[in-house]
């Protein structure tokens, strides 16, 4: 197995595609978001797996069951199985990330170029790999 070796901060701030799966491991998944300005995730609940988040560019909001907690680049941010969350753009410019689920929450390469092709969509991890 060859694993995933990139500069992420890079492929990061280079993305403009809503969502991208960059890798997809048995127990964890690399994904690549961009927010445009006044743009969310949409408030969502992972019963079985935990979410990591690290901000690159821009500023934003995550709810965590109901607090607020303020980020901008080099935050991270865990949000445990279970609670309530959700990723808001407070800024003027496009909020650049990229989360980690353990276990993978979407299909491997899944590319969602716009919020409104991620809310069309009802894919979820279907057991594939990237290898």
């Amino acid at each position: 197995m060859k694993g995933f070796a990139d500069n992420i901060e890079k492929l990061t701030e280079e993305n403009n595609n809503f969502r991208q799966v960059l890798y997809t491991g048995q127990n964890i998944q690399l994904v690549l978001m961009s927010l445009q300005p006044g743009e969310d995730i949409g408030e969502e609940v992972h019963e079985d797996r935990d979410q990591f988040f690290r901000f690159e560019q821009g500023t934003g909001e995550v709810r965590i069951d109901g607090v607020a907690n303020q980020v901008s680049a080099d935050d991270g941010v865990i949000v445990p199985a279970g609670a309530l969350h959700n990723v808001v753009n407070t800024g003027s410019t496009p909020l650049q990330l990229y989360t980690i689920y353990g276990p993978p929450e979407h299909l491997d390469g899944t590319i969602h170029k716009s919020k409104a092709d991620a809310d069309a969509s009802h894919e979820h991890f279907d057991g594939r790999t990237t290898e």
